[in-house]
């Protein structure tokens, strides 16, 4: 693999000469220093979803044969190397971001920006913290992150219509009447009881839906579970793709071809069609047996999600956590109170042992 030469924009502040970051929330790129703000153009075009046919014309390369990028920072000229989209540069802290080179990777089409702030994290951070069951006491002071840092996450997604044929089975409850025999005070005694059987009939057909906006992550630094925690993302809030709103935060470039992402697309739609499957069979129960699904008109897209990764300090101990820079939405590690889990289980078998208790002497 060979490294790129990137050289940045300059995000230089008009107002002091310092460097301007994108603000969260807004619109701006907006001076740490001297608050000067600077409004980013508006966009030209829609958000786009593209043909995945087009897919294998395009004069791109496998990421994994894409080397580092090497940026020259435009502030002091350092030279910073990494495999993300945007840095900042490691000597004077400027933003860097690469600018999409044709013939190599995908391009990002679209970007959720920033809207919770570093206040914002410390506050969803505190209130998570207090709200964790079986947590220590002390953790519910905890509201400052010990690292913190604002990163763009890629993922893809997909949207297509799709026509599946199923075979399987309906199944019809129906009562039978049961005889069985029971002791009372000594003495046998025949009851009869109503009990369910269940009926099965052969069942076929056809169902189509259109999905809209399948998200896949498209990178693996993140486990895929921990990511799908952070879900509902507000994607209709997503906003074309422009490099200032990079500018001040770290953005990982994808590691998973949208070929392995459409793979893992579809295995996010198979549960919803087998739920139309069954639908579509009725009856009381379900059995499906096979689902043969075609697709068409395919249709991807680039996207950038904005997530603030943060670790906080507990007894001497690192917790990560992530938390949703458009939701405020926390997910991550947490400690658990030995004592309170103990004294927790005492409590519920001292109620379940009164409970026997009771029934015993009212019996």
């Amino acid at each position: 693999m060979s490294d790129t030469a990137v050289s940045p924009p300059s995000y230089q502040c008009g107002g002091c000469g310092a460097r301007v970051e994108y603000a969260p929330g807004t619109t701006v790129l907006r001076c740490p220093y001297c608050g000067h703000q600077q409004q980013i153009a508006g966009p030209v075009r829609e958000v786009r979803e593209h043909p995945f046919a087009e897919l294998a014309t395009l004069p791109r390369k496998p990421v994994a044969s894409v080397g580092a990028y090497v940026f020259v920072c435009p502030g002091c000229g350092a030279r910073t190397e990494s495999d993300a989209l945007a840095e900042r540069c490691q000597f004077c802290a400027a933003p860097l971001v690469a600018e999409a080179r044709a013939g190599e990777l995908v391009a990002p089409e679209a970007v959720l920006p920033f809207a919770v702030d570093r206040a914002g994290v410390r506050t969803a951070l505190g209130a998570w913290c207090r709200s964790r069951w079986f947590a220590p006491n002390s953790l519910k002071k905890v509201s400052e992150a010990e690292t913190l840092k604002g990163t763009y996450l890629p993922h893809w997604t997909f949207d297509a219509h799709t026509v599946s044929d199923y075979l399987g089975q309906r199944g019809v409850y129906y009562y039978v009447t049961e005889t069985y025999t029971v002791t009372v005070n000594g003495k046998s005694e025949r009851r009869t009881r109503q009990v369910r059987r269940t009926r099965w009939y052969p069942a076929s057909g056809r169902v189509s839906r259109d999905f809209d906006d399948v998200l896949v992550p498209a990178t693996t630094r993140l486990p895929e579970k921990q990511l799908d925690r952070l879900t509902p993302w507000p994607l209709a809030e997503a906003v074309p793709y422009q490099a200032a709103y990079l500018a001040g935060y770290h953005a990982l470039r994808y590691d998973t071809e949208p070929e392995a992402g459409l793979v893992g697309a579809k295995n996010r739609m198979a549960p919803v069609i087998e739920r139309d499957c069954r639908r579509d069979i009725g009856g009381d129960e379900q059995r499906v047996t096979s689902v043969d699904t075609a697709y068409s008109d395919v249709m991807y897209k680039l996207l950038l999600l904005p997530v603030w990764i943060a670790a906080y300090l507990h007894a001497g101990r690192s917790y990560q956590v992530l938390v949703n820079a458009r939701t405020g939405e926390v997910i991550g590690e947490r400690p658990y109170s030995a004592a309170k889990i103990a004294a927790t289980v005492v409590a519920a078998l001292a109620l379940v042992a009164a409970v026997v208790a009771l029934y015993l002497v009212n019996r």
